[in-house]
């Protein structure tokens, strides 16, 4: 389990929220009311700065000063006011003889104001956090200047856009299922472990006796701290059981391979091959007879165990014996039930190792003939009913045309949607059996013609086999490689599980915990997860910045012996809303990988326009990753991975076929966008770097 970023990254607008905690009940509050939770600073205030002494001396100057005009300032009472107050003292002034002035009326005044209270004698009239700064100015060229007050150098244009928000989301899960499980433990653990009844996460016993509900199910509280949680696991943790202990493992070196060639009447229609000056023509089906006797003689010598089954449809469908066993024809009436066919094949015998039938089986292949029409669906059936016999079994179907009789019709898109659609359930459900029994189904179409790989690529898809369009003179290696690529484990089924404070995206699922049936596994299988906070209008509170969340991972699979097996992954990330932490941490690789993935499954879904939505936040991740980190090997990476997703950014209408009235993002696809999204969908890093180094 691999994560693109270092951190558990959360938008600053969600982690802000509440302070990091959504409050239990909303209740509204006037904005004159004090907080109903007053939050403490979580880091005491900086200490007052310092200063020199000079500064010190010239304030103790100023306040002595005023200190001394407190003692000058008198405040004197004026008297009471009479308009002919100047007549009297000259009068009394001239003579002895007293007069009695005539009262006069006073002019009307408010009320006098008391006067302000004296000063305690321990208060300064200079307060002691007044500062005076020494006047020494600097020169705007000095290094002092083009600092800040704080010491810290001035923030550039780039560090301010790294802090804001990122558009995509860098939270991916990379799950190399070939790497897991290939290279196994040697401690295994036998029996279920002990699991959670409500999410079926694998606790440690100690917690189950602990606590009711796990960390990753339990609900969340608002009372307590984000950054501590009853129950989390602490770091990191990789355990494998084994499921069935008492079943004895069988042999997994009798795979089967089945080819299922078509021989209609489109398959004599002649080809043109150029080797370098050289030009050759010859039938579709001479072609493919040439391919597959060269991958029966090269087998023989490399793998001569392997069982080798040969199946041709037309009109009709042939299961092609060898030796003392007779070949069984079925046709007509016989092509239409389902449960009549796995009949059938359950009745054929099971082919014997190569090393005993190459030379019968060359001959067949030669003896090939092309006519009539194209009954794939029953034959496809027969195939993965012969080969469901042993886990880890393949079925390569050759075929130039679209399947045209009644089980799989699929030339009656214009004129009849229900069998269509019965079609699509046929080809859906018959891809589900053949992965739940461990068969892998590659589909090959021949360069010119229209298949309806969009329907019949659904085998291939849940089966996780090859979807390929090849020219006549490419048969051979595309067959090589198809063959080569090796079933490891069967019935695989991927869990991710989250705390509550999280979500996992593009799943079927929304909530904390998603399952994926893989079915198949190669030594090259790459899947990808995308989790992060949810949405601001659930109010589920988002775990803070600082805070450390727990992740696990399930891994149920078949081995080819027979033997199930459980392995579990339990890892400690740290959360953060620093953008440039994110960036700085981030790896390149596994965002494509996944947006290239999410990308494909949503455009074969028929939703294109979402699926261009998808690759474009993405990739303004990716580009604002390589402006921050400026490495020029993901520099170089990225120019071939927007080659990879230019259909979905800007060819779609050239990928999707031409129906009148209908949008280009409703259209049905081509058989060239087919095959190139169900490679996306099933890429992993190593195809994506080899696709654009040849």
């Amino acid at each position: 389990m691999e994560f693109a970023c270092g951190f558990v990254y959360v938008p600053p607008s969600l982690s802000q929220r509440d302070g990091g905690r959504s409050p239990a009940k909303v209740t509204g509050f006037s904005a004159l009311l004090p907080p109903a939770k007053p939050l403490r600073p979580r880091s005491p205030p900086p200490p007052p700065p310092t200063y020199p002494a000079k500064s010190h001396n010239s304030v103790s100057k100023i306040t002595e000063q005023l200190e001394n005009s407190k003692d000058a300032k008198k405040v004197t009472k004026p008297g009471p006011f009479y308009r002919n107050g100047e007549f009297h003292k000259k009068l009394q002034g001239s003579s002895s003889i007293s007069v009695t002035p005539q009262p006069t009326p006073p002019p009307r005044r408010s009320a006098p104001v008391p006067d302000l209270p004296p000063r305690p004698a321990f208060m300064r009239l200079m307060p002691e956090y007044v500062m005076v700064l020494p006047s020494s100015p600097s020169s705007p060229s000095s290094p002092s200047s083009q600092k800040s007050s704080t010491g810290q150098p001035p923030v550039t244009s780039t560090e301010k856009v790294d802090k804001g928000p990122l558009l995509g989301n860098p939270n991916v899960v990379l799950v190399s299922l070939g790497k897991l499980l290939s290279d196994e433990k040697k401690d295994v653990m036998t029996g279920e472990p002990c699991c959670c009844s409500r999410c079926g996460s694998v606790l440690d016993t100690f917690y189950n006796n602990q606590f009711n509900a796990c960390y990753f199910c339990k609900d969340l509280d608002s009372k307590s701290s984000p950054a501590v949680q009853e129950g989390q696991p602490k770091g990191y943790r990789d355990s494998l059981f084994l499921l069935n202990p008492g079943d004895k493992p069988t042999s997994a070196t009798n795979a089967m391979l089945i080819f299922c060639i078509d021989v209609s009447g489109s398959m004599s229609i002649t080809s043109q091959v150029s080797e370098g000056d050289h030009i050759s023509y010859g039938s579709r089906l001479q072609f493919v007879q040439e391919a597959v006797i060269q991958c029966v003689q090269r087998l023989s010598q490399q793998q001569p165990g392997i069982r080798v089954g040969l199946i041709s449809f037309n009109f009709q469908v042939t299961m092609h014996g060898y030796k003392d066993v007779t070949s069984r024809v079925l046709r007509d009436a016989e092509l239409i039930e389902s449960s009549y066919l796995k009949k059938a094949a359950a009745t054929f015998p099971t082919p014997p190792p190569l090393s005993q039938t190459r030379d019968y089986l060359k001959k067949q292949v030669t003896e090939l003939s092309a006519s009539g029409t194209t009954a794939l669906g029953p034959a496809a059936l027969l195939a993965i009913e012969v080969a469901s016999r042993q886990s880890g079994s393949k079925v390569i179907i050759c075929t130039d045309g679209k399947a045209n009789t009644a089980l799989g019709n699929l030339e009656v898109e214009d004129n009849d949607a229900r069998t269509l659609l019965s079609s699509t359930i046929f080809y859906e459900e018959l891809g589900e059996y053949a992965a739940n029994q461990g068969v892998t189904v590659s589909v090959l179409s021949i360069e010119g013609t229209d298949c309806r790989l969009d329907e019949l690529g659904r085998l291939a898809d849940r089966t996780r086999g090859t979807v390929v369009i090849a020219s006549p003179d490419r048969l051979h290696p595309e067959f090589e490689q198809i063959i080569e690529n090796r079933t490891i484990a069967t019935q695989c089924t991927v869990t991710l599980l989250l705390p509550k404070s999280l979500r996992v995206r593009g799943e079927r699922e929304a909530g904390h915990k998603a399952s994926r049936a893989v079915g198949n596994v190669d030594p090259d299988t790459e899947i990808t997860f995308q989790f992060g906070a949810h949405a601001p209008d659930t109010r589920v509170p988002a775990p803070g910045p600082g805070s450390r969340v727990s992740i696990q991972l399930q891994l149920r699979y078949k081995k080819r012996n027979g033997q199930r097996m459980l392995r579990v992954f339990t890892a400690e990330r740290e959360v953060t809303d620093d953008s440039a932490a994110a960036l700085s941490s981030l790896s390149v690789a596994i965002v494509q990988l996944n947006s290239a993935q999410a990308s494909a499954a949503l455009a074969v879904r028929g939703r294109l326009l979402d699926a261009r939505g998808e690759g474009e936040l993405q990739r303004k991740l990716i580009e604002r990753a390589l402006e921050h980190n400026r490495n020029a090997e993901d520099k170089e990476t990225y120019r071939e991975w927007v080659k990879t997703m230019e259909p979905i950014y800007n060819n779609i209408q050239n990928f999707t076929r031409r129906k009148a009235g209908v949008s280009d993002a409703q259209r049905p696809l081509s058989d060239a966008a087919a095959a190139l999204l169900y490679a996306m969908k099933h890429s992993n890093r190593k195809s994506m770097k080899n696709k654009h180094s040849l």
